[in-house]
């Protein structure tokens, strides 16, 4: 199963992530098969970049998203227009 989870980067104390699509198997910083986007919780206000066709096109294949990049994509829109689209397809 593939989820799309954050990716730890950054130094000691000083962390930013990137969000990716990992087979759900393999550590948090491990292998990864897509770099989906960018989160800096530190900055102000928080950087969130996500490149919505590519998280569009994991979950339309059955990808399954942590708690955590699920309200970031809440904030983005990405979530309602999944949703959106999947209730309109059954």
């Amino acid at each position: 199963m593939v989820r799309i989870r954050l990716r730890r980067m950054g130094g000691k104390k000083k962390p930013y992530y990137r969000v990716v699509a990992a087979d759900a198997r393999s550590p948090r910083d491990g292998r990864f098969i897509e770099t989906l986007g960018r989160y800096d919780p530190r900055a102000e206000p928080s950087l969130i970049e996500l490149d919505e066709e590519k998280i569009l096109d994991w979950l339309r294949k059955g990808a399954q998203p942590t708690d955590q990049v699920r309200r970031l994509m809440e904030i983005k829109g990405i979530w309602q227009k999944f949703l959106e689209e999947k209730s309109g397809k059954q």
